[in-house]
């Protein structure tokens, strides 16, 4: 598809979005089994299922995910601070 085209890529079907959240899910278990934050820096740990999680999943819905699997995981750190921060504040004032 040249950059001008007005070729479309055609939706993915329900099958297809099922098929690449499995892909995802199996690459991520891997990640967290491998201890890897980050997609990518596993090196090859996890070659077999970062292969289908590519081959399953549109390049945009991997930029997604990816970017996603980080910020939630610092989402994580700050909520499990806040909670601390809270217990500290209510220890304080007894």
């Amino acid at each position: 598809m040249g950059w001008f085209s007005s070729e479309q890529s055609p939706a993915a079907t329900r099958q297809d979005r099922q098929k690449c959240w499995e892909s995802r899910d199996q690459y991520f278990e891997c990640l967290d089994g491998a201890g890897v934050l980050t997609a990518g820096e596993e090196g090859t740990a996890c070659t077999k299922s970062k292969f289908q999680y590519e081959k399953n999943c549109a390049k945009s819905w991997i930029d997604y995910f990816n970017k996603r699997r980080v910020l939630a995981e610092k989402q994580k750190d700050m909520l499990a601070q806040s909670q601390l921060q809270a217990q500290e504040v209510k220890r304080k004032s007894l």
